[in-house]
């Protein structure tokens, strides 16, 4: 699949997550100050798990995120959250989409939605960052580095968020999270390697770390958008899965880009020649976080590494049973399905390598 291809611009809206763009209309006119219509609404193309669309209007253009239809997993997709967070960052000037309203009436287009600003730019959806100098790949590598130290500077009760999660155990309750929503949800399936690290995940659980910031749950390059012009990151996208937690867990599933392969499956930079393309090694890149954050180390790294890849391989188990409820926000979650089992052995090999 042609990551670039398969989920850049719009589509059509999809029969399952159609809804009554009028009543939409009325709502926004009533609600959004600036909001003058008529509007056109359709669907970006990316996404799997709250359904994105865009609101075209003759002087602006907005983005309307909201929760799927249909039967889901309890707790999942809490847009109210997303909501929250991004209204709270964005007033600390950290680079996140203006939000402007949020609707959880479900009689008006069936489910619970936010709108926010659609930012201009561009989403780079390879890591290897295509079509760039060694030096502005280098520059952009840069720019999420700080991007990333900057969110996990925020005092999150400064900020007005200091409810928006428990302030300790974060790894203890993500991995029983993640495990939980693998083994109930049996539409997708049985994985045996998903089965095996369940069980080492549970038993070689690390001691807190006794850090509780704000988290992004997925920071990576296809979650940002960047100024069209240079490295400058002008938004950071999807905050589904944030929540307060660890942020060296946070960082290090930034740091999956470097153990994942590139090529149809996966966006990684493993077996590539960073040198050659001008992006830092996975050292460098960890050096330069912890300058940031005035650490010296990352603690339980490899510990870390494989609870993030786990996690990563529980999101497409996930798109794997609403694929199969249909529900599935993509049009192309048949074929991210595809990464499951090999990210899952992946995350088997770290583990069986890991250095706890």
């Amino acid at each position: 699949m042609d990551r670039t291809e398969a989920n850049t611009g719009t589509r059509e809206v999809s029969g399952p997550l159609r809804f009554d763009e009028g009543a939409l209309e009325r709502w926004l006119q009533d609600h959004v100050d600036s909001f003058r219509g008529p509007a056109s609404v359709s669907q970006f193309k990316g996404g799997q798990s709250n359904p994105t669309y865009r609101v075209d209007t003759p002087e602006a253009s907005y983005v309307l995120r909201r929760k799927p239809p249909g039967k889901i997993l309890p707790g999942a997709h809490a847009i109210d959250r997303e909501y929250r967070v991004l209204a709270a960052l964005g007033a600390q000037g950290f680079p996140v989409p203006r939000v402007y309203t949020l609707c959880e009436d479900e009689s008006v287009i069936g489910t619970a939605f936010y709108v926010m600003d659609m930012v201009p730019g561009r989403i780079v959806w390879e890591a290897e960052f295509p079509g760039l100098s060694r030096e502005q790949r280098a520059a952009h590598f840069d720019a999420m580095n700080a991007t990333i130290a900057r969110l996990h500077s925020y005092d999150p009760e400064a900020i007005g968020v200091g409810e928006y999660g428990k302030a300790l155990g974060f790894v203890e309750r993500q991995v029983a999270r993640w495990s939980k929503q693998y083994l109930t949800d049996t539409d997708g399936g049985r994985v045996p390697a998903m089965d095996r690290l369940v069980d080492w995940l549970g038993t070689n659980l690390p001691a807190d770390s006794g850090e509780s910031r704000v988290i992004h749950g997925d920071f990576r390059c296809d979650n940002m958008i960047f100024d069209a012009e240079g490295p400058e990151v002008r938004a950071v996208l999807d905050w589904e899965l944030s929540t307060l937690g660890d942020p060296v867990a946070d960082f290090t599933y930034h740091l999956l880009m470097y153990r994942m392969p590139g090529g149809p499956n996966f966006s990684g930079l493993a077996g590539q020649d960073l040198t050659a393309l001008g992006i830092p090694s996975e050292d460098e890149y960890v050096a330069a976080y912890c300058r940031r954050t005035g650490r010296d180390h990352l603690p339980h790294k490899d510990y870390l590494v494989v609870f993030c890849l786990f996690r990563l391989a529980a999101i497409l188990h996930g798109i794997k049973g609403r694929l199969v409820r249909g529900n599935a926000s993509s049009a192309h979650a048949a074929q991210m399905i595809e990464r499951l089992e090999p990210l899952a052995e992946l995350a088997w090999s770290e583990a069986q390598a890991a250095r706890l």
